[in-house]
This record gives structure tokens, C-alpha cells and sequence, in this order.
């Protein structure tokens, strides 16, 4: 077994603290992605496993094994980066194998696992060309082949996909989720990217100033969040928000309002922010909002409508008839769709 298990991990630079105490378990053959925005600590937190960065407080144990002090060659990881740090001189068969020949691995054996992971990765036909011959998906290619030649118990990704183009980027996540259902390795994978987290993992992390403020599997943290961070952080466009005041069970707006069902939030008076997210708001005829911009992308368009005291909403819409910039509308959902928040500590509630 080679999961990987995180116990009150804290990492400290000085004074300054950028890990707090992370608990956290990833189990044998999981693909777990740690998600956040820029400066939140999901690149730190891989660089710990890996074993670059010292861990300041707690354990970490990969499999059975203690790794929190030791060094990172004997940790049974292999990490990708996000350059892809490719020697250019070397053919892709003498970078895939490069690191088994400084480890004194024969020749034959070498042959044999660039072999097979040229053939899992379809690099089969590039075997002797440099890297300056090669497109960034194939280079990206090289480098999990790299790492994949090496065996190891659990692989690395930090932002493996950032350097290349959309489409690239579309057809190398198809190229991981499906690597990882072949090799079926325990797999930790840092991104910025909500959709990639939501499209290729079995579990993420959300993460935000160093502390993780939800895990589980990708539809769980969509329908279910427990904040509004997570809340507005999963899904793409973000949840729309507004500020509300809850009075006789109903909690107002002046773009919405929605009946107050949830036991947990007094009748009366107090402060909330109610969250729906666009594809559960619906355009009605009506003069409450204007259509500021609309996205259409084919089969979905994305509506950005302004109400009369600021508030911003997205809607998604679907079908032949879609609002047009300098429409003037209204929206409508049903009521149970609505998620509520604290208006001060942003907790769900429920």
C-alpha cells in the first residue's frame, strides 16, 4: 500500500508560517488534487512530499514508511514540473532514462521501461529525436515518461499543464486520467484550475492560506460546499452572489428572493449571503436587469447581468433564443437551489 498520509503538518520560513497544521490522508492508487489560488500553499505542500522542502512540524508517511526527514531519493516519488526540464542534446529515449543511468541501472533494463513507457505514452515514433524537434504536449509527454520509467510508489504533478495552449492543455488532461487508470499509481496533482481539478481527479483539496477548508470527490465540493469560498472557488463560472437580509422567511434581494426553508438561519433580521449558481438562474421578461455581456460558446451562452443598485449575476443559458447586450430582463430559479452563508465568517449554512 502507498498512500500517502499527512499528520498536523506545519511548514514555517522563519517567522512566517505557510502551512498550518495540515491533516490529511490519500489513499493507495487516489488521484488527489490540491487546488487554490496563487499563494495558497498547494506547490509548498508538494514540495514537502517530494521532500525539497523541509517539513518545520509533524509527520508524513508514505505507505509505512516515515518520510518526514528523509532524503528524496529514498521517498519512492517521481515529480513533473511545470517546465519541462528536458536535457536538449539528449534524444527522448536518453532523457526518459537518464536518471536510471546515473543510478547505475544495466542498459537492457533501461531499453525495456523507456519502452514501455513510450508505448503508454505513444512516444514510440519520437524515441530519437531531440527535444527542439517536439511539440509542448510531446515534451510534457517526455517528462511523465521520465518520471514513470523510474517506478515510483507515488507520482508528483506541479502544474504540469500550465505552459501549454488550450487545446493542449485539453488533450494532456485525457492524456493523465488515462495514465493513471493504466498505471493505477497513487497520483498527487497541483493546479490553479478548477476545471482540470473537477475533470481528472477522485479527490481534491481545496486550499486557501495554508489551511485546507474542504476535501472530497469533485461533486460533492460542488453540490455541497461548506463555505462560500469553496462555494464560489468550484465551478466554473463562479457561484453568484448577494448580500440578503432575511425578514418574515424570505431572504430578500433586489435581483432575487428566495424562501428561507433551513431551520438554521433565524426568521428575522439576520444578515446572509445567498448563493446560486448560473446555470440555475433562468432569463424571464422583465426590466430589473440589464444585459451587460454575453459569452456564447456554441451549445451554452454565459449572460452577465447588472441590477439597478450593482449587483452583478452570471446566467447560463441553453437553446435557440438567448438575451442579447442591452436587453432588459429579469431572473427566476427554484428556491431550493439556493445556498446560504454567513454574512460575516462565510460558513455554510445548513
Amino acid at each position: 500500500m502507498t498512500g500517502v498520509n499527512l499528520k498536523n503538518v506545519v511548514k514555517r520560513y522563519g517567522e512566517t508560517q505557510v502551512i498550518h497544521g495540515i491533516d490529511l490522508d490519500i489513499a493507495d492508487g487516489e488521484f488527489c488534487v490540491f487546488v487554490g489560488p496563487s499563494g495558497c500553499g498547494k506547490s509548498t505542500l508538494l514540495r514537502m512530499i517530494a521532500g525539497l522542502e523541509e517539513t518545520t512540524e509533524g509527520q508524513m508517511f508514505i505507505g509505512d514508511q516515515d518520510v518526514t526527514h528523509i532524503d528524496p531519493s529514498l521517498r519512492g516519488v517521481a515529480m513533473v514540473f511545470q517546465t519541462y526540464a528536458l536535457y536538449p542534446h539528449m534524444t527522448v529515449a536518453e532523457n526518459m532514462g537518464f536518471g536510471l543511468r546515473m543510478n547505475g541501472v544495466p542498459k537492457a533494463e533501461i531499453k525495456e521501461k523507456v519502452g514501455k513507457a513510450s508505448d503508454i505514452l505513444k512516444l514510440g515514433d519520437y524515441l530519437k529525436r531531440k527535444p527542439k524537434a517536439l511539440s509542448g504536449g510531446q515534451r510534457q509527454r517526455v517528462a511523465i515518461g521520465r518520471a514513470i520509467v523510474r517506478g515510483p510508489d507515488v507520482f508528483l504533478f506541479d502544474e504540469p499543464l500550465s505552459n501549454l495552449d488550450a487545446e493542449l492543455r485539453v488533450e494532456m488532461r485525457v492524456e493523465i486520467a488515462r495514465l493513471h487508470h493504466e498505471i493505477g499509481a497513487t497520483m498527487i496533482y497541483v493546479t490553479h484550475d478548477q476545471v482540470e481539478a473537477m475533470t481528472m481527479a477522485d479527490k481534491i483539496v481545496v486550499l486557501r492560506d495554508g489551511r485546507i477548508e474542504q476535501v472530497g470527490a469533485p461533486l460533492e465540493l460542488y453540490r455541497n460546499p461548506d463555505n462560500k469560498f469553496v462555494a464560489g472557488f468550484i465551478g466554473s463560472p463562479s457561484m453568484n452572489f448577494m448580500e440578503c437580509t432575511v425578514s418574515d422567511g424570505q431572504a430578500a434581494h433586489a435581483a432575487l428572493q428566495a424562501p428561507v426553508a433551513n431551520p438554521a438561519i433565524p426568521k428575522d433580521a439576520q444578515a446572509v449571503t445567498m448563493g446560486v449558481r448560473p446555470e440555475h438562474l433562468t432569463i424571464v421578461a422583465g426590466s430589473g436587469m440589464n444585459v451587460e455581456l454575453t459569452e456564447a460558446l456554441g451549445g451554452v451562452s454565459y449572460a452577465y447581468l447588472r441590477a439597478s443598485d450593482g449587483t452583478r449575476l452570471i446566467v447560463e443559458e441553453r437553446g435557440d433564443e438567448r438575451s442579447k447586450i442591452g436587453d432588459t430582463v429579469d431572473v427566476e430559479f427554484e428556491p431550493y437551489r439556493a445556498m446560504f452563508f454567513d454574512a460575516n465568517t462565510g460558513v455554510r449554512l445548513r
